[in-house]
């Protein structure tokens, strides 16, 4: 079934504490690198210095040092905390964030290796990395994963299905990383943090309406983050990638999961329809959510304007990307 429509704004809900917590966090780096800038050395991801300093693979997620990275940092995660926070609960979410952010570190430190052997550029061992973009990034995933059918309308310029965010983001950043300078400094972190989203979700992530984890549903696996005729040389990659990443856990059979399989019987959860069941429940208890804040602030503060939704508007068959 057809589920287009407009993603929900979510101005009407008051920022959560724990994003609220998150961001000061993220100032409190900025902060510190400014008024320490040796500290950046210490707290931002320098490969050449990971040993023995290995405490960087955790703080360069949470460390921002330049004023634009904090401010979008900043902004994404209270929106996003929003969005994503009443659907998963706090502790999942946290759990999200601290997940995404260590894969990210760790893979940007071995692909930063690996290049450097390869290229022999010792910048590539010393430039510093860090910054919250690879959970922003991450966070796309989310959405696309619990509003997969929903449209972002750019002022009736740009038309594009909430499933497709993540990937549009990877590849702007790619194409970007071609013509700017240091692209390491980006590249990696969204890349890697797009498919550490993925992977939390799609095999690890525990859901509160049952005893199992993950989402084994076709509209979820990795190949839909790819345009449809590239999808058979995307999956044995996937597959292989998946058990590098997951073990057991993500092996794949004729397009199945047996990830997801016990003892020769589906687990619960793993049937497609159950989990575009479960992303329906998500959606419709954030709109319920958003549905009972605005009219608690309109029975306080008056009527509420429409300002507060993003302007997304529903796609008909003919529109769909």
């Amino acid at each position: 079934m057809n589920t287009a429509g407009s993603l929900p704004g979510v101005m009407g809900l008051g920022f959560t504490k724990l994003s609220k917590g998150l961001a000061a966090v993220l100032v409190a780096g900025f902060v510190v690198a400014k008024a320490l800038p040796f500290t950046v050395d210490y707290l931002a991801l320098v490969p050449g210095k990971t040993i023995p300093f290995t405490w960087n693979l955790v703080t360069a997620g949470y460390f921002e040092h330049t004023f634009i990275g904090l401010i979008v940092s900043i902004v994404g995660l209270l929106y996003f905390g929003r969005l994503l926070e009443p659907v998963w609960g706090s502790k999942e979410f946290l759990k999200f964030i601290a997940f995404t952010n260590f894969f990210t570190t760790i893979c940007t430190f071995v692909i930063s290796i690996f290049l450097y052997y390869v290229t022999g550029h010792e910048s590539l061992l010393y430039t510093p990395t860090a910054g919250f973009h690879g959970v922003l990034a991450g966070f796309l995933v989310a959405v696309k994963q619990i509003f997969p059918d929903y449209e972002i309308n750019a002022r009736q310029v740009i038309k594009l299905r909430a499933k497709w965010l993540p990937s549009f983001l990877v590849l702007i950043s790619l194409l970007a990383g071609i013509f700017l300078d240091n692209p390491i400094v980006y590249v990696p972190f969204i890349v890697f943090g797009t498919y550490g989203s993925w992977i939390y979700l799609r095999f690890f992530q525990r859901r509160s309406e049952a005893n199992f984890k993950g989402d084994a549903s076709d509209e979820f696996a990795f190949a839909t983050f790819f345009p449809e005729i590239v999808s058979p040389v995307v999956k044995p990659i996937a597959v292989v990638c998946g058990k590098l990443c997951c073990g057991k856990r993500a092996q794949n059979l004729d397009g199945q999961d047996p990830a997801y399989v016990m003892g020769g019987k589906p687990l619960p959860g793993s049937d497609p329809a159950e989990a575009t069941r479960r992303r329906e429940r998500g959606a419709r208890a954030l709109e319920e959510r958003l549905s009972a804040a605005s009219k608690t602030d309109e029975g306080v503060g008056g009527k509420s304007t429409g300002s507060s939704q993003i302007p997304l508007e529903p796609l008909g068959a003919e529109d769909s990307v």
